[in-house]
């Protein structure tokens, strides 16, 4: 098998080709370090590209699978990691000067469970500054183009991740999502992006961006390919406190099951009929809505009230950036770019009133949004607002006020959320819907994407790599 055929499959397709020995690990593992090393120099996912480690892991799941012992789907699969997750004795970055030259001492609980997995992890990928910086593309820290077009950008904070799953610089990634970091980017390139129920998977050993709203989560070209990293990475872990509820379920078992006979309720009025919904978004995810009908779902449009005070409560969320970067910020403010320090410093002026006042909307919001999950099996609705931009129309009202809309929400009531390919715009723009569910809920979320999934294609086109050129 070719390297560029290997590159071109998704997680399933190379943790299959590995297994039936179509191809060693170390094969795979060296097919996308090519690749990386032939395309990254424009897209610009990776800031630490972990070749020889990589090569070493993957010479271990090679040996295993000579002597019969197979960890798991992931096993000898080359993956890569957002640069806020740890991986010990590796640079980790956030993407900041301020961590520029920080390296972790141990590994985060994603990273030890990847590990035990079998999976081998090429190296550490470009996001915005602390995941919540602007997108830029030069300075030591360039946040990655869109490979659909180099001149545009892929959306944050997990830019990287997105970029390199779609591009084939990895068979999968993980993402960090506080307000849609991994939707977002996941919508914006193609691909499926998942972000799990609050307290299903660890936080532990990942910079943090807001306790409250962090999450961790897969970025992979399929369904399929989230849950399997979805069962490697979710559980319990002493050392992160928010997963002491977690519900871990078997998310492939009934992931073929298709949705005849479910009740999906459409957010038509806050978001189908939001004046900012790009005219090419709202028709493919209304023609994908259509073909979830076709499948036997029953769609009835949905409404909670006070969806439309969420602005107001993500003062929750400036607050507790403030607290995380509050003496950083004292002593040394110019390490910070200007995007991230400017909006930090936001925090300062939210008042115990202010939070606490949030706190009480929030609980609101959670009540009916609860409410309406009794009635339904999951909330659909478009999964961004508009494709992706020209880095030069960039602005912060258009990075953060229609793309926060369509992903933020769900931060805040910690619920399944996941983006799956719904077409293309006439720009040839990847967009995507979006698909919600009951906490814990995970892999009927997931069902539901991928009875979508199986209906199209969108999932398997891919970019052409003669279009990463600049100039």
């Amino acid at each position: 098998m070719s390297g560029e055929a290997i590159c071109d499959l998704d997680l399933r397709g190379v943790g299959d080709a590995v297994h039936a020995g179509k191809v060693s690990s170390v094969e795979a593992t060296e097919a996308y370090l090519r690749r990386i090393e032939r395309h990254d120099g424009v897209l610009r996912a990776y800031i630490t590209v972990m070749a020889d480690r990589a090569l070493e892991a993957a010479k271990r799941a090679d040996a295993e699978l000579l002597q019969g012992r197979r960890r798991g789907p992931l096993h000898g699969v080359p993956i890569a990691l957002k640069d806020l997750i740890a991986v010990a004795g590796v640079r980790m970055t956030a993407g900041s000067r301020v961590l520029a030259d920080h390296v972790a001492e141990s590994d985060a609980d994603a990273t030890e469970r990847l590990h035990a997995a079998g999976a081998v992890v090429l190296g550490k990928l470009a996001m915005h500054e602390f995941a919540f910086g602007r997108p830029v593309t030069d300075g030591p820290f360039p946040t990655g183009r869109n490979p659909w077009d180099v001149t545009r950008e892929p959306a944050g904070s997990s830019s990287g991740s997105a970029v390199a799953v779609a591009a084939g610089l990895c068979a999968g990634a993980l993402g960090s999502d506080t307000g849609g970091s991994i939707r977002g980017p996941a919508a914006r390139c193609g691909i499926v992006g998942l972000k799990p129920t609050y307290g299903l998977v660890s936080r532990r050993g990942v910079v943090a961006l807001s306790w409250s709203l962090d999450h961790v989560g897969p970025m992979t070209r399929g369904v399929h390919d989230a849950a399997i990293l979805l069962q490697a990475i979710a559980g319990r872990d002493p050392g992160d406190p928010s997963t002491r509820d977690a519900r871990v379920a078997d998310y492939t078992a009934e992931l073929e099951a298709g949705v005849r006979g479910m009740k999906l309720g459409l957010l038509r009025r806050f978001y189908v009929d939001f004046p900012g919904l790009h005219a090419d978004v709202k028709t493919a995810a209304l023609a994908a809505f259509d073909e979830l009908g076709r499948q036997g779902a029953a769609i009835a449009d949905a409404d909670a009230p006070t969806l439309d005070l969420a602005g107001a409560i993500w003062v929750t969320f400036l607050s507790e950036v403030y607290e995380f970067h509050r003496e950083t910020l004292r002593d040394r403010p110019q390490e910070y770019g200007e995007g991230l320090r400017t909006r930090a410093w936001m925090g300062a002026l939210v008042t115990a009133s202010d939070f606490l006042r949030a706190q009480r909307l929030r609980a609101r919001l959670r009540r009916e949004v609860l409410g309406l999950l009794d009635r339904f099996e999951a909330l659909v609705f478009p999964g961004q607002a508009v494709p992706a931009q020209r880095f030069e129309d960039l602005s912060l009202k258009s990075v953060i006020v229609p793309g926060s809309r369509y992903t933020n929400v769900w931060n805040l009531l910690g619920l399944p959320a996941v983006v799956v390919p719904c077409g293309f715009t006439r720009e040839g723009l990847p967009v995507s819907i979006q698909i919600v569910g009951r906490p814990f809920d995970d892999a009927t979320v997931l069902r539901i994407a991928r009875a979508y999934e199986r209906a199209t294609d969108w999932h398997a086109r891919r970019p052409d790599p003669e279009g990463w050129k600049l100039g």
